[in-house]
């Protein structure tokens, strides 16, 4: 039988998301999946796989004001970027990237990246992803359109001019 003031307490809000409803976006050999989105966290954190193919670009140094980032690394060697200098982290790293902390990663390898990660909080992450990705297949170049959506969505690149995700030329 159950305690009747411990059941004035509780909710039934669990969130199950089952591994169908994902969606999921591709790019310049990046592929990131929504495991949870903030829709379902009211915003308390999102939840991302990134699968980076060998050699593929990350973003470049930024900053978050209003979300910490944290990255699991669940397999491969990511190059992780932060204002003093390149590092590696190999499977089983875990990485916590504070609020105001440059931050940016690359996979230098010859080998696939697979990475766990979270936004806390989420503040609608996913949206940023979304218009993300489609600028990176129609317009990849378009400097303006890249600093506005950061800008829009508590990213802070260090370098206004050199801030698109992709390798260069």
């Amino acid at each position: 039988m159950m305690n009747k003031s411990i059941t004035k307490e509780w909710n039934d809000d669990a969130v199950i998301v089952p591994p169908y409803k994902r969606e999921q976006f591709q790019s310049h050999g990046n592929k990131l999946k929504i495991i949870v989105p903030t829709t379902l966290t009211n915003s308390q954190f999102g939840l991302y796989e990134i699968e980076m193919q060998a050699n593929a670009r990350g973003p470049k140094l930024h900053y978050h004001k209003e979300m910490d980032e944290t990255f699991i690394i669940r397999e491969g060697i990511l190059t992780v970027l932060t204002s003093q200098g390149e590092s590696t982290a190999e499977a089983g790293t875990v990485i916590h990237i504070p609020r105001f902390s440059v931050h940016g990663y690359n996979n230098n390898s010859n080998s696939i990246v697979k990475m766990t990660m979270i936004f806390n909080p989420g503040l609608g992450r996913e949206n940023f992803f979304r218009k993300m990705y489609k600028m990176l297949d129609e317009n990849p170049n378009d400097l303006s359109a890249f600093q506005k959506l950061y800008l829009e969505n508590d990213s802070y690149p260090i370098e206004e001019n050199n801030m698109i995700p992709l390798c260069e030329e």
